[in-house]
Order: C-alpha cells, then sequence, then structure tokens
C-alpha cells in the first residue's frame, strides 16, 4: 500500500505530461484554440512544475515531504476538475499552470517519502523498481489511454480520470506514510523567483513569436524580462550560501555533461511528441484512438529498456551507453525528416520503436552518471538537479517545436524541420555524452585500476649504442 500511495502523483503526472498530446487536435477544435494557445494548454503545465520543482523540494525539507505531498496531491486534483469543465482555452491554460504547480509539489516529495518508508537498503531497492515500473508504464501507455478516452468520453475525461487517483492516493497517504518533520532550512525564495521570470519570459517569447511577430513589443519585453531575471539570478547566486543551484557541482565534467544531455534528451523526445499528436491527427487523418495507437511504439518499449538496463548497466559504463543510444535515436529521427502522409506507417513505427528503446536506456543511465557523478552525500540534491533540468528541456523543446510548427506552411514541412531538430539535438548530446561522461568515467577508471603503491614509473634507461643503432621493428 505504501509503494501504490507514493506512486499515485507519479503516474498522475506521467498521464497529464503524455494524454494531452493526443487530445490536443480535439481540444483546439472544440474550445476553437488557436496553435499558441494549445501549446500553452501543453506547456504551461510543463512551466510551473519546471519552475517550482527546485523551490517545492526546499519546502518539502521546511515543512514536511509528507505535508508538501498532501498538498500538491490537492492542488493537483483541483486542477484537474477545472481543466475537465472548462468552458474555453483561458481557462483550460489557467488551470493547466495550476496542475503543474501541483506536480512540483508532490514529485520531489513522493521519492523522499518512498526513501524514508523503505529504510532497508534492499528492501528499498526491489521496490525502486516496482515504483520504476509503474511511472515507466503510466508514461509508456498515456497517449493510448488518452486516445481511448478522448474517443469513448470526450477530452474532458483526460482530466477526470486524474480524481480517483488522487483520492485515493491522499488516502493511502494518510493511512499509510508516517509525518515527517520539516527543518528551519531558509528557502531561496528570490532566487526561485526569478527563475519563473526567466522560463515564463523565454516561453512566452517562443510561443507568442510567430503570432505576434519577433519584432512586437511584448515578445522584446519578454526576452528583456527573461535577460534580466538571468542577471538577478546569476548575482544573488554569487553573494548567498542559501542558493537555488548547487553550481559546484558543475565544476565536474561528468555532472554537466549529464544535466546538459538531460536537458536536451526532454527536450527533443517530448518537443517530438508534442509534434507528433497533430501531425498523425493533421496530416494523415487519424482519429484520437488511431493516434494513441499510433503513437505506441514510441513509448512501449521504454520500460522494457529500463528492465534491461538493470541486467546491463553492471557491465557497461554509463558514458558509452548514453552516446550509442543517443546516436540511435538520433539517426531514426533523421530518418523522419522524409516523412509525408504516404509514408507506410511501418517505417514511421520502426522508427518511433527505436527512439523509444533508446530512450528507455537513456533515462536511468543519466540518473546514474549524475548520482555517480554527485557521489552519495550529493545523491538527493543531484537528482532533484537532474529532473528539474530535465523538466526545463520539456518546457523550451515543446515550446520550440510550437514555434517551428506555427512559422513552416503545412504540417509535413513543419514535421520535417522538426525532425532535423529533434535529430540534431540527440547527435549534440550523444557528442556530449561521449565527451564529458565517458572519458572523465575511462580515466577514472583508469586511475582506480593503477595499484597506488606503485609509485611513479622508473626512468627509461638508455639502450646500449649499438643496440639503439638497430631499426625498430616492425608490429603492424
Amino acid at each position: 500500500m505504501k509503494i501504490t500511495a507514493l506512486a499515485a502523483g507519479f503516474v498522475m503526472a506521467s498521464l497529464d505530461t503524455t494524454v494531452m498530446q493526443v487530445a490536443g487536435p480535439t481540444i483546439q477544435e472544440r474550445l476553437h484554440a488557436s496553435l499558441s494557445q494549445l501549446t500553452w494548454a501543453v506547456d504551461g503545465y510543463v512551466l510551473t512544475f519546471a519552475a517550482l520543482l527546485m523551490l517545492a523540494g526546499g519546502l518539502a525539507n521546511r515543512v514536511g515531504a509528507r505535508r508538501v505531498y498532501l498538498w500538491g496531491m490537492g492542488i493537483f486534483g483541483v486542477a484537474s476538475l477545472a481543466s475537465a469543465a472548462a468552458p474555453g482555452i483561458e481557462v483550460l491554460i489557467a488551470a493547466r499552470l495550476l496542475q503543474g504547480a501541483g506536480a512540483a509539489l508532490f514529485m520531489p516529495s513522493s521519492l523522499a517519502l518512498l526513501v524514508r518508508a523503505f529504510p532497508d537498503a534492499r528492501e528499498r531497492t526491489k521496490v525502486l523498481g516496482v515504483w520504476s515500473a509503474i511511472v515507466s508504464s503510466s508514461m509508456a501507455l498515456g497517449p493510448t489511454v488518452g486516445g481511448i478516452m478522448v474517443g469513448a468520453f470526450g477530452w474532458p475525461s483526460i482530466f477526470l480520470i486524474n480524481l480517483p487517483i488522487g483520492i485515493a492516493g491522499m488516502l493511502l497517504t494518510r493511512r499509510y506514510i508516517a509525518r515527517t518533520e520539516g527543518d528551519a532550512r531558509p528557502l531561496a525564495a528570490p532566487g526561485h523567483a526569478a527563475v519563473v521570470v526567466g522560463l515564463a519570459g523565454i516561453s512566452f517569447a517562443l510561443i507568442e513569436g510567430p503570432q505576434l511577430g519577433w519584432d512586437a513589443a511584448p515578445v522584446i519585453g519578454a526576452v528583456a524580462a527573461a535577460a534580466i531575471a538571468a542577471v538577478v539570478l546569476i548575482g544573488r547566486e554569487r553573494r548567498t550560501d542559501n542558493q537555488v543551484m548547487p553550481w559546484a557541482l558543475f565544476r565536474g565534467a561528468r555532472f554537466a555533461g549529464a544535466n546538459a544531455v538531460g536537458f536536451l534528451f526532454n527536450a527533443a523526445f517530448y518537443g517530438s511528441l508534442f509534434m507528433l499528436g497533430l501531425y498523425v491527427q493533421h496530416a494523415r487523418g487519424a482519429t484520437p484512438l488511431q493516434a494513441g495507437l499510433e503513437l505506441l511504439p514510441l513509448t512501449i518499449f521504454i520500460p522494457v529498456s529500463n528492465i534491461v538496463f538493470a541486467r546491463v548497466s553492471g557491465r557497461i559504463a554509463a558514458g558509452p551507453l548514453l552516446a550509442g543510444s543517443f546516436l540511435v535515436a538520433g539517426a531514426a529521427s533523421l530518418a523522419l525528416v522524409a516523412l509525408s502522409p504516404s509514408t507506410a506507417y511501418w517505417a514511421l513505427a520502426v522508427a518511433l520503436g527505436l527512439t523509444g528503446v533508446a530512450g528507455g536506456f537513456i533515462a536511468p543511465a543519466l540518473t546514474a552518471a549524475t548520482v555517480n557523478a554527485a557521489g552519495t552525500r550529493h545523491a538527493n540534491t543531484a537528482g532533484s538537479v537532474l529532473n528539474a533540468n530535465r523538466q526545463i528541456g520539456s518546457l523550451l523543446g515543446i515550446a520550440s517545436i510550437g514555434a517551428v510548427l506555427a512559422v513552416t506552411p503545412g504540417w509535413t514541412a513543419g514535421a520535417a524541420l522538426s525532425f532535423l531538430l529533434v535529430g540534431a539535438a540527440y547527435i549534440a548530446a550523444a557528442l556530449i555524452a561521449w565527451r564529458l561522461i565517458h572519458l572523465p568515467e575511462r580515466r577514472e577508471a583508469t586511475a582506480a585500476a593503477t595499484p597506488a603503491a606503485a609509485g611513479p614509473a622508473p626512468e627509461p634507461q638508455p639502450r646500449p649504442a649499438r643496440e639503439a643503432s638497430r631499426p625498430a621493428r616492425s608490429h603492424a
């Protein structure tokens, strides 16, 4: 019951990240929304989620993880009901922003409560495996569940499904999860406020720029606000010990590399998922249910790859595994640049399936690389930073693909340019993983294999003159 209580939040958050990709065209039609408004409805959730994630983690430390978890579940449930009852796109956008705030509250708290609820390390390892499988499966089935719900019960049902899950999770949490005490640790509220302003400004510019014009006053103002927020944040972080981010960890190449590729992975994966949900319905004429089934190869293999990763992770280092997986995902995405409405579905399914298989290796390998780089002392902080960076990647990836679709003529051209950018992001992530994660891993492994007591290598002795004059023997 404990794991069910604490997995409920992750299940809702995972579903709401993916079901909207299939329901988007129906919502756009029924609520008479523009593409930019639909992008806000999808990205608004990710905006508050990403911007408040680190603040929510600090709040959980201050007032107690169980309390913050229940707050988040309650807010998420109310926002889900408001989303389902939204009479117009503006109300839906506001409700989605509130949903993201609720998700930001319960996401970091749930993992902290899970670790506390299972103090035995061996039992906790098994529980984390089950918990990860539940979360991965809910994300994998999100597009299909969304297609079934929209086709059978209408688009509001994708939000109403959260209510029984949320109520059950709150009741089980109150019954089976012990209360946790907070501490007097201060919150870095000004720094987090700067993060919110910066991300909101960038998102506004990317989403509204194609419609209002890149030189429009609101767009320029949003970019200026984001730049000012970045300057304020940097200045504050340099002067205080109560920082938003543990910047000292970024001095390590592996930690910085893992966060960079985590950002690129989420930007590419969720950006392409947003585009595909629109493309298969608008360009290929799929119904919501058909769209959910057609996108299944992209997500269904992720839990399978998670299981395989658990078996091979002890034999293959995270660096080469990440680099290889990103290369596979990049090649599959670039192969879809030539996608058209007449392309056979099997070709689309194979490319999406390869991306899904690679993604199932990438996600746990990222976590392993980040935690190993930070060390056990900073493992929880490192995980929170990685999750925040990945959510920011999702936010900007969806916004960027929305901008691409808005400025390109026709869905086919928009899909081609989107897959080109997504493939480039995956290839860039592969290069970063090789340079910043694999090479430092190999150097550390080589240093660890060298006996510490061996001392410095002996000086090379000169050879006798007669021997030195002999030509070197080839070892080709």
